[in-house]
Parts: structure tokens; C-alpha cells; sequence
């Protein structure tokens, strides 16, 4: 597939860019044995770029980028594997956040290790909540409803407070 001009090249690099920490934090959630971090980024990045042409614009370019990574991540998993584990290697996700900010004190590790704990979709919420995205955004990048999106964020935090006391 080849873009219509130049100026479509580079606003897609462009958006790329501006998302990259998006893109990250998605495939993240998503490393395994199976799945490399390297691996399921350049899977988002492919499908983002076979989609951008077809993005309208009716969402916010995060909403449409998150949605496309849980997307990509989720269907690879699903064609490896029928049963998804909730529980992913914590060192993997530890490693790659000290890999991309060395500034990140003990207390914020400890917190994505203990996010990391959650089930999946807990996690995905978790992390847009900390990203300041509304309950409608979360909802629309989801496909949650909005008291979907509550509830699960309730349960994760309460989940998050139980961890840390222990």
C-alpha cells in the first residue's frame, strides 16, 4: 500500500511520533516469550499505516491509535494462543520502563509491576486513567460503556490498594 503524496507520508511519521509513548505502553502490556516488544510495535505500526488512509478523523488520533494497538495486540495473541494467560512476565514490562526512563524512582516501578498483576483489560485502563484520559475516552478506545469502564477501574484500584498493603 502507498500513500497518495508525501504530505501524507509524513503527517503518518508525524502522528507516529506524537504516539510513540501510546504505542509503547500498549504493546507493553502485551510481551511474552511469544511476542517481543519490537515484534508487536512493528505489528501496530503496520496496521496503523494500512488504516491511516481510512482514518476519518470522527476520534481523536490517540483514541484511534490506542484502539488499533489493543486491536493488533489482542489478535496476535489470540492466533498464537486460545487461552490467554492474565499474567505476563513482570520483568519484561519492569525492564522496558527502566530501559525508557532511568528517572523513574522505586515507588513508580513498584506501581507498574503491580499493574502488570492485573488481568488485561484492567491493566488497559489502569494505564489510560493515568494517562488522564476520560471515562469516555476509555470507553471509546475500549469498546467499553462508560459504567464498564467505572466499574473495572474501581475493581483495579481496590486490587492495586490490596497489593501494596501486602
Amino acid at each position: 500500500m502507498t500513500m497518495s503524496n508525501n504530505t501524507s507520508e509524513q503527517d503518518f511519521v508525524r502522528l507516529v511520533q506524537e504516539n510513540e509513548r501510546i504505542i509503547y505502553k500498549v504493546c507493553s502490556l502485551y510481551v511474552s516469550d511469544t511476542f517481543t516488544l519490537a515484534d508487536l510495535y512493528q505489528e501496530v505500526v503496520l496496521n496503523l499505516w494500512r488504516g491511516f488512509p481510512k482514518f476519518r478523523k470522527e476520534s481523536a488520533p490517540g483514541t484511534w491509535i490506542y484502539r488499533v494497538a489493543l486491536n493488533t495486540c489482542i489478535s496476535g495473541i489470540r492466533k498464537v494462543k486460545k487461552h490467554l494467560k492474565s499474567d505476563y512476565p513482570v520483568e519484561e514490562l519492569s525492564d522496558w520502563l527502566i530501559e525508557q526512563d532511568n528517572s523513574l524512582d522505586e515507588e513508580i516501578r513498584e506501581m507498574y509491576r503491580m499493574i502488570n498483576q492485573l488481568k488485561t483489560l484492567e491493566k488497559v485502563v489502569v494505564l489510560l486513567y493515568l494517562e488522564e484520559k476520560s471515562y469516555q475516552e476509555i470507553a471509546d478506545i475500549t469498546g467499553l460503556t462508560l459504567s464498564n469502564v467505572a466499574t473495572k477501574l474501581k475493581r483495579a484500584k481496590e486490587k492495586l490498594k490490596k497489593m501494596s498493603n501486602l
